[in-house]
């Protein structure tokens, strides 16, 4: 197991994506504050998981506002998509944030036929007359079915989100026909496609902060939460589908004395999962985990996080850890 300190001086909320090259990009916020200030969607490139440069700026903030939330995959046609949206009323870098009400940012639809070097942009999500603006989070999946899937949530208030599937039929060019996952006490869900039926859904609840594992065995038609993947505090989750076929739970904790990295395996799609496994203890950060994983063609599996502070490292970064499932 190798740990890196990938991109400095960033909040990032890292999301990885498994390029047809064999490259990784990781969409991040590039700025080294949770959201507080302006700031923009970067994707830097690496060919290990080791050594990161930056590759392109999928969403470039408008004045007074900033690009922070998204969601990222690939297009069956191999385009990186990104959806970004985030937040009005915020300051520049290193000013105090203006007092009162922010809105949701409409997402951009941005997708790159380059690797992420160039973009262009749409505003393609539809959503039905009255319903606020949606936050995109976690992988833009792929179906078998030639359809792409991904998860918005709703900001009603701090303490009533809910998670919604949204589905792309023309290849991640617009979005829409939103179905509810989870109501009222869930919002930022990672996405798992295993056949064209059956998706799995990781959500994060609102109310204890643990994680839900909702199932579909419709195409994500439907929704059925199967119960808890993780204890009060341990979130976001990201979702991976090993070479071997088993799938890869990663999340954060934040439980007091254990702000770590943590992972769990299931050997059966999601109906039962190993004990924990502690990949990375971030000490004393008070700000960090929103894991990421992706798997080489070697079988390594590339982990990403982030940070606000470690004893060897003092300021917000991007950390990776490199890893085997049998380590």
């Amino acid at each position: 197991m190798a740990r890196f300190i990938a991109i400095d001086n960033v909040c990032a909320w890292p999301n990885l994506t498994f390029m047809p090259d064999h490259s990784v990009i990781a969409t991040i916020f590039n700025q080294p504050c949770h959201g507080a200030w302006e700031g923009d969607v970067e994707c830097w490139v690496s060919s290990d998981g080791g050594r990161w440069e930056l590759r392109g700026v999928p969403a470039t903030h408008e004045s007074g506002t900033n690009r922070m939330n998204v969601a990222a995959g690939l297009a069956h046609d191999d385009s990186l998509i990104v959806i970004a949206s985030g937040w009005s009323s915020k300051a520049p870098q290193g000013e105090e944030q203006p007092a009162g009400f922010r809105d949701v940012l409409i997402p951009w639809v941005c997708r790159s036929t380059d690797g992420g070097r160039s973009w262009e942009r749409t505003e393609t999500v539809t959503m039905p007359d009255g319903m606020p603006p949606l936050i995109p989070f976690g992988d833009i999946v792929r179906s078998p079915d030639g359809t792409l899937g991904v998860s918005f949530y709703s900001w009603h208030d701090r303490q009533k989100n809910t998670a919604y599937f949204l589905r792309s039929r023309d290849d991640g060019r617009t979005w829409g026909e939103p179905v509810i996952i989870g109501a009222d006490d869930y919002n930022e869900t990672d996405l798992l496609c295993l056949d064209a039926g059956r998706w799995l859904a990781a959500v994060r609840t609102v109310k204890d902060q643990h994680l839900d594992l909702f199932v579909s065995e419709d195409g994500g038609q439907s929704w059925t939460c199967q119960g808890p993947l993780t204890l009060p505090l341990q979130h976001p989750a990201h979702l991976l589908q090993l070479a071997d076929s088993r799938i890869l739970l990663v999340y954060g904790t934040r439980t007091r004395g254990q702000y770590w990295v943590a992972a769990r395996l299931s050997a059966d799609e999601g109906r039962t999962w190993s004990a924990p496994i502690l990949l990375v203890d971030l000490e004393d950060a008070t700000d960090g985990g929103y894991p990421s994983s992706v798997q080489l063609q070697d079988g390594t599996i590339v982990t990403a996080y982030y940070a606000n502070q470690i004893r060897a490292h003092r300021r917000y970064h991007m950390g990776v850890v490199r890893w085997h499932a049998d380590d």
